[in-house]
């Protein structure tokens, strides 16, 4: 979900609550708050060498102290409406959300459901992958296992 398709469906549902489900289908307690939104760019470099870039507007969710905080769809979309003072003008941006379970995790947005009352964004987990497994990881009978355990070792991954 890029954060104009995020403002557009908050705003054609303003006064619905505001929800998040987290991977399993865990409900983030609806008390929730939005404090942060926030732009964020990651350069990197992965084991082959490429160079990449990756930018993102992260809302981060905390969990407060007063159980009968509820956050509208409405207010949410003033609260991303004000962020466009740090984000991109010209770039529409993927929305991921950042919240604190067991640790601190950003997840991206799977699905969306839209109910009589409520707008819930089932949201999704982030895993990492080896982003040179063409050099890193040997074909079978490619010619390439000498490079490949010279580069990554005997393991055959980075």
């Amino acid at each position: 979900m890029t954060i104009n398709e995020l403002q557009a469906l908050l705003e054609a549902n303003r006064e619905k609550s505001f929800r998040l489900m987290l991977p399993g289908l865990n409900p983030v307690p609806v008390s929730f708050h939005i404090t942060e939104v926030g732009y964020v760019k990651k350069s990197f470099i992965d084991c082959g060498g490429a160079i990449h870039s990756v930018q993102a507007c992260v809302l981060q969710a905390w969990e407060g102290p007063d159980a009968d905080h509820r956050l509208n769809a409405g207010k949410l979309h003033d609260i991303v409406r004000l962020a466009g003072k740090v984000l991109p003008a010209d770039t529409d941006l993927d929305v991921e959300f950042e919240y604190e379970d067991t640790v601190i995790s950003q997840y991206p947005v799977r699905n969306v459901t839209i109910s009589e009352d409520a707008v819930t964004l089932e949201l999704t987990a982030k895993h990492t992958d080896c982003l040179a497994k063409e050099l890193c990881v040997p074909k079978p009978n490619s010619g390439k296992t000498e490079l490949a355990v010279s580069c990554c070792g005997t393991s055959g991954c980075c």
